[in-house]
């Protein structure tokens, strides 16, 4: 069976933007999504609870050791990078951060790329770093879709600029465009 993956990342701006995405989605998707958003370990969030009450994705924050399910929207985790390992399973380091965050969307594309390869597809959003770029082309060179959002879209555009100055995305895509590529993956 061929396993695929879906990854959504931002940082700053792009945080919305996703919820938008996730909250437009009608029906439950058939792929696992692993989301990574800069976060804070500091202050507590509840993204994930308000979220499993309000869409009816299965929505969870990923555990160490956790087998990854279709059908389900994990997040990263505060204060820990997120791996992906070779049996398809999740692993969290902590590790020093990388573009000052952890959790680092280069090392879960990283990871994920390893594992999934061309069965991968990336969107790397609004955020205020270059985290995200190096991660997104390694999908790339793997075989993986990628795409990041309209920089002109975007409330900051270095995340996704970083990328299109890589070569890192197949596309760039507005918002509208994002959301209807992953309605047909459910």
């Amino acid at each position: 069976m061929e396993r695929k993956i879906l990854l959504l990342a931002g940082s700053a701006g792009g945080f919305s933007v996703i919820l938008n995405i996730l909250k437009s989605l009608e029906r439950p998707i058939r792929i696992p999504v692993i989301v990574i958003v800069h976060r804070n370990p500091k202050y507590a969030s509840s993204i994930e609870d308000t979220l499993s009450k309000a869409l009816v994705q299965k929505i969870k924050t990923a555990d160490d050791k956790e087998a990854i399910e279709n059908g389900t929207i994990y997040f990263a985790p505060a204060g820990y990078h997120l791996l992906v390992e070779p049996d398809y399973s999740f692993s969290l380091d902590i590790s020093e951060p990388v573009q000052y965050s952890r959790p680092s969307i280069d090392v879960t594309f990283e990871s994920v790329a390893e594992i999934y390869k061309e069965n991968c597809t990336a969107i790397l959003f609004s955020g205020a770093n270059q985290d995200g770029a190096q991660g997104l082309l390694m999908i790339k060179r793997y075989g993986g879709k990628t795409f990041v959002q309209d920089p002109a879209t975007a409330e900051v555009p270095i995340m996704p600029e970083a990328a299109i100055q890589l070569d890192a995305q197949e596309r760039i895509l507005s918002i509208q465009e994002i959301k209807d590529y992953i309605k047909q993956l459910t």
